[in-house]
């Protein structure tokens, strides 16, 4: 059986979108008026220009971590699929906006829909930006591509399962550049780590019993038997290994026990604004 979807502080709405979103943003922004009470509490996340299946595991991932409904416009039936099942698994609500009037128009016509993408709307600045964030932070999730770690705005250390994928894609859907590093046992970290100017880098922590439990949990799913990698004596090394890690170079780290996908970005991006109002202060021309 499924287990349970994660509770949220807020309720959260997910629009994901093959396209510009912007049709989504309409449907959502519509039927939220109808509902005084609830309309300025609810968060809405755009997960715009999915189009392949590694862009969209990723977006389930952060969905599901986050909880909340989900609405889609995406026409690709492999990408429908893996957005339809990984929201199945979360027992997160999803519909299919766009289907029922597709379909009622297909009828009508008698023609069969041709299933494109939507580019009805017309791109600006900030959306290139946000998109040009999500492919960076897609291409350098889980160390990958270090060789320009700098271009990065913000870069994510931790041991495994500390959340750093799915704080890494909804940063990048705030239109943050984000890459994240996995601290792992027995390796030094990336040579490339050490001599960052440009991004903030953080650190995520979180405590023993949970990460455990995650990771007993993802053994599970895996169908793989009992490992060093949820022995707690083993597990408490690393954590401690990485609070050193972090202290040595300064690194800020944030426990992300008892915060929400959300609240964790929440944290890094006001370390972020403070980070970048200092350097202002101490270079005007920035």
């Amino acid at each position: 059986m499924p287990s349970a979807p994660p509770k949220t502080v807020r309720p959260h709405i997910h629009l994901v979108s093959d396209a510009t979103g912007e049709t989504l943003k309409s449907v959502a922004k519509a039927a939220l008026v109808q509902f005084q009470k609830s309309q300025e509490e609810v968060e809405v996340h755009t997960w715009a220009l999915v189009r392949k299946p590694l862009q969209m595991e990723r977006v389930v991932e952060a969905i599901a971590a986050m909880g909340g409904l989900v609405l889609f416009t995406v026409v690709d039936q492999q990408l429908r699929e893996i957005l339809i099942k990984g929201c199945a698994s979360a027992r997160l609500p999803v519909v299919p906006v766009l289907d029922p009037v597709i379909h009622a128009f297909g009828k009508y016509l008698g023609e069969k829909a041709q299933n494109l993408p939507g580019r009805q709307h017309e791109l600006d600045a900030e959306y290139f930006h946000r998109i040009d964030a999500m492919h960076f932070t897609i291409a350098h999730d889980d160390g990958q591509h270090l060789g320009d770690l700098e271009k990065a705005d913000i870069v994510l250390v931790g041991v495994s399962r500390t959340s750093k994928t799915p704080t890494s894609m909804y940063l990048a859907n705030r239109g943050f550049k984000t890459a994240n590093v996995p601290i792992v046992p027995g390796l030094s970290i990336p040579a490339e780590l050490e001599t960052l100017k440009q991004p903030l880098v953080v650190g995520l922590t979180t405590s023993l019993d949970r990460l455990v439990a995650i990771r007993r949990t993802r053994l599970v799913s895996m169908n793989q038997g009992e490992t060093s990698y949820i022995d707690e004596d083993h597990v408490r090394e690393e954590l401690a290994m990485a609070r050193k890690l972090c202290a040595k170079h300064n690194w800020p780290m944030i426990d992300v026990t008892r915060r929400s996908i959300e609240e964790t970005a929440a944290a890094i991006l006001n370390l972020h604004a403070r980070r970048e109002e200092q350097r202002r202060q101490q270079d005007p021309k920035r």
